[in-house]
């Protein structure tokens, strides 16, 4: 990684856990765990969207995300690490994302919290993957839609929409219910999954942005 783009990883870490500290975080579905997170019974599912979002909210609670081998991937990658998760498995389904989901894979398989974004690093928006489904099915631990969205945000101009949210500006975390896999997944069901898992996401982000006023 080049030392300007760790250096700028840094500051947006900094930037982002100052603006986070504001927000006022109102958390949905699932109020067992303080701050928000995942307790490994499943694996978490959120559009490339939220982001920016999921990375202020679940600052701190060591989940596992993964990030593309891209330039913009080394600086998310630092700023990942400054926002208190681990070291995220790098890799996309162009370069490197068997490696990625392997290694998802095996913190999945020891209980360790792990969040994956459906439509992934590159897109298309709002499409979510087989890898999502392969990861759950070999893993055996159901998909947990989580739906975020902010009050006061600037959307960015990028592939997946993503929204900058602003200083104290009410968030909403909606966790929804887990959707199980089935142990046997014939070629034919993987698409029908995929969609029924986008369609949830849709559904949950659609109703927090009506919501919130977006």
């Amino acid at each position: 990684m080049r030392r300007s783009d760790a250096l700028l990883g840094y500051l947006a870490a900094r930037l982002l856990r100052a603006v986070a500290a504001t927000w006022r975080v109102e958390v949905r579905g699932q109020e067992t765990l303080e701050p928000p997170s995942l307790d490994g019974t499943a694996i978490g599912v959120l559009w490339h969207r939220d982001l920016l979002l999921a990375a202020g909210v679940f600052r701190d609670t060591r989940i596992h995300v993964p990030v593309s081998r891209s330039r913009d991937g080394d600086r998310i990658s630092a700023a990942m690490t400054h926002l208190g998760f681990p070291n995220p498995p790098r890799g996309s389904s162009s370069s490197g994302g068997r490696s990625a989901l392997r290694a998802l894979l095996r913190r999945a398989r020891a209980g360790e919290p792990v969040v994956v974004m459906a439509d992934g690093p590159r897109g298309p928006a709002r499409k979510a993957k087989y890898g999502v489904i392969w990861l759950a099915h070999q893993s055996t631990l159901p998909l947990r839609p989580i739906a975020l969205s902010a009050q006061w945000a600037i959307p960015f101009r990028s592939w997946d929409r993503m929204r900058l949210p602003l200083p104290w500006s009410r968030v909403v975390c909606h966790f929804g219910e887990p959707l199980p896999i089935p142990a046997t997944l014939p070629r034919d069901q993987r698409a029908p999954l995929a969609q029924q898992v986008g369609s949830k996401l849709d559904e949950l982000e659609n109703r927090l942005d009506r919501e919130l006023g977006h």
